[in-house]
C-alpha cells in the first residue's frame, strides 16, 4: 500500500461514525449488509449514511452492489489487510510480533452414562 491510500483510508475511518459503519460491515463478513440494516443498526438517517459509505468506498474501504432494489455494502477486506500491513511492516525490526491467532476453546464433551 502506498503512504497516500493509507492516509486516504486513515482519513475516512477517523470519524465516529464511518468507524461505526466500518467496523459494522466487518463483522458482516463478504456478503456485507443492506444500507438499510446498517442504518437500523447504528441508528443513522439514510442521506447520513450515504455520505459515510461514499467516503469509505473513495477510499477503498468498501464496495457497494445492488440487489433487487437493497443497495449492499460490504468492506474491502484487501484493503483493510493493506493498511494493517502497511502501520506494521518495520514493526520491532522486522521480526514478527503480532500476537497468534487465539486458538478456539477446546469444547466440552458430554458425559455420556456407559
Amino acid at each position: 500500500m502506498e503512504k497516500t491510500d493509507a492516509v486516504a483510508a486513515l482519513a475516512a475511518l477517523a470519524q465516529d461514525n464511518r468507524l461505526d459503519v466500518f467496523r459494522l460491515l466487518v463483522q458482516a463478513g463478504p456478503e456485507g449488509l443492506s444500507a438499510g440494516a446498517v442504518a437500523e443498526a447504528l441508528d443513522l438517517a439514510p442521506n447520513t449514511l450515504t455520505f459515510h459509505f461514499d467516503r469509505l468506498r473513495m477510499a477503498g474501504l468498501a464496495t457497494v452492489r445492488r440487489e433487487g432494489r437493497s443497495m449492499i455494502y460490504a468492506a474491502r477486506f484487501e484493503t483493510m489487510n493493506s493498511l494493517v500491513g502497511f502501520l506494521t511492516e518495520n514493526c520491532c525490526g522486522g521480526v514478527s510480533c503480532a500476537p497468534a491467532k487465539p486458538s478456539k476453546p477446546a469444547r466440552k464433551r458430554s458425559k455420556v452414562p456407559a
